[in-house]
């Protein structure tokens, strides 16, 4: 259903966390403003560049691109598992949900080890005669990376939305004499807008914020050339004006998220006691929707789990700190748990406001708040050791000072996901329930919270499983001995020793896995 909303007063207690939450993550973006006026001619001449046109519309084609790509993998796998009697379908949503917790630069080099010339599968193929395959490298390569490693970006907001989503309308649909193809794609897609959106803007964010997959690959974006200005040619204040116009992307991308669902609802508005969905039943469509669920666990988790196994066998077992990785994997646990918990915190008067108040102001808060996951991690690191060392001395290079940037790096991946979810709760149960008497709060953890249950677990998943894997704020934030798994294998990619880096990377998956099963792969 879509209906119009009615837009009231802000209740100041929310608006003034969302004012907090929104003025955090702003810092990134006040540090870019601080750099530029130091040396404004410098930042025109850098926005001014003639290549500087090209780099942003390659950029933005690019984020589209994998925006495209994600949610096109991701709706009929979500479908598939929620919604269908898929065989074993919480396997499948394990498998489908786990490429989120490779990194990219590690899901890149393993693609081009194993896809790539002079590849594992080259070597396969030599000896029947095919001595050359298919480069990957360039914006094909980047995108289909970036498209497997980032689908579960859409995958989780669209499974928690097809999971709250009352079968009424399907029902009258069905009543009407349309096909199950026709409820799809008149009753329940639109109803699905708000989790496409937020997860398509996300996977989107994400591919201009990536580093390690598009430098890997050899695509020039956005962030590989602002990391080439900070580290090649020390050009502070270039890099500086480039990532502000990869905020004025941002902000386009999520002008067109908003747009797409401006002054509309998603929630059921008949009365009566919501019910689960009807189970539909693939019949001889069971064997083709199994082929394509294995497809792409395959080639996105399969496959590179495949080349770590080959690598960590191939190196001396025998040389591993046992201890130093028992130690990086319970501070990977503890950081990206901690990440997790702050950042639905802080998303959630942000998503609930975007939900039930849309409008300029608000709209203003939700940019401030997505800003940091849209520029590399090394410019929100940058900016948060200026901030530590001008202003909060104290805090510099503590675990709460790392904490607070995984916060404004990951933030937008909570907001999004509840903030859907509370688009399919109805306001006038809460304004029943207030006109029963209930407080704010009251009506917010009776609720609202409850019903938007399955929204900001799945925000919460999407951080936790993003933080774990998270290398730049790490290197530069993190307190002294405090080593996590993406440290460890770094350091080992770093002295060239890959393989060694194998092992560290096989257990960050395998401690991944268990919070992700209990999340997606226990669900009532």
């Amino acid at each position: 259903m879509r209906a119009r909303l009615r837009l009231r007063r802000l209740p100041p207690g929310v608006l003034v966390a969302a004012i907090v939450v929104a003025a955090a993550c702003a810092i990134p973006v006040a540090y870019l403003a601080v750099v530029m006026l130091d040396d404004p001619s410098a930042a025109w001449d850098a926005i001014w560049r003639s290549s500087t046109l090209t780099l942003l519309l390659r950029s933005a084609a690019f984020a589209i691109a994998v925006g495209a790509g994600a949610t096109a993998l991701a709706l009929p796998l979500a479908w598939l598992t929620a919604r269908t009697d898929l065989p074993l379908r919480r396997l499948w949503t394990v498998l489908a949900t786990l490429p989120l917790v490779i990194p990219s630069y590690i899901g890149a080099y393993l693609l081009v080890s194993a896809l790539g010339p002079r590849g594992e599968l080259q070597r396969i193929l030599a000896p029947i005669g095919i001595e050359r395959i298919p480069s990957i490298y360039g914006f094909g390569g980047a995108w289909v990376v970036l498209t497997l490693f980032t689908y579960p970006l859409v995958l989780l907001p669209l499974r928690a939305a097809l999971r709250r989503m009352d079968p009424a309308l399907e029902d009258a649909a069905r009543g009407m004499g349309r096909s199950e193809w026709a409820v799809a794609r008149t009753v329940v897609l639109p109803q699905l807008v708000p989790a496409i959106g937020a997860g398509a803007l996300l996977a989107a964010l994400y591919a201009l914020s990536d580093f390690g997959a598009v430098s890997i690959l050899r695509f020039d974006s956005f962030t590989r050339v602002i990391y080439q200005s900070y580290r090649g040619s020390f050009d502070r204040t270039g890099a500086a004006a480039l990532a502000a116009l990869l905020v004025v992307v941002m902000v386009g991308l999520l002008l067109l998220e908003s747009r797409a669902r401006r002054g509309r609802a998603y929630f059921r508005s008949a009365p009566g006691v919501a019910r689960d969905a009807r189970i539909v039943r693939l019949g001889r469509w069971r064997w083709p929707a199994l082929a394509f669920c294995a497809a792409v666990a395959l080639v996105a988790f399969v496959l590179p789990v495949a080349m770590l196994l080959l690598w960590s066998g191939r190196s001396v077992a025998g040389s591993v700190a046992w201890p130093d990785v028992l130690a990086a994997t319970g501070n990977s646990l503890l950081l990206a748990a901690l990440a997790a918990a702050f950042a639905t915190l802080a998303a959630l008067p942000i998503a609930w406001l975007g939900a039930r108040h849309p409008g300029r102001a608000t709209g203003l808060l939700g940019a401030l708040t997505t800003t940091g996951y849209a520029l590399p991690g090394i410019v929100v690191a940058l900016a948060l050791v200026f901030f530590g060392i001008r202003v909060v001395p104290a805090l510099y290079q503590s675990l709460p000072m790392l904490v607070f940037a995984l916060v404004i790096l990951l933030a937008p991946l909570a907001v999004g996901a509840a903030r859907s979810a509370f688009l399919q709760i109805s306001p006038r149960v809460e304004e029943a329930a207030r006109g029963a008497g209930r407080s704010p709060a009251s009506v917010a953890a009776r609720i609202t919270f409850p019903l938007a249950r399955a929204g900001i677990l799945a925000g919460a998943a999407l951080v936790f499983l993003a933080a774990i894997k998270e290398l730049p704020a790490v290197v530069l934030l993190s307190p002294i001995g405090f080593d996590t798994l993406p440290l460890m294998i770094w350091q080992e990619t770093n002295r060239s020793y890959f393989e060694a880096g194998a092992i560290p990377a096989l257990v960050l998956l395998a401690v991944s896995a268990p919070p992700l099963w209990l999340l997606v792969g226990r669900e009532r």
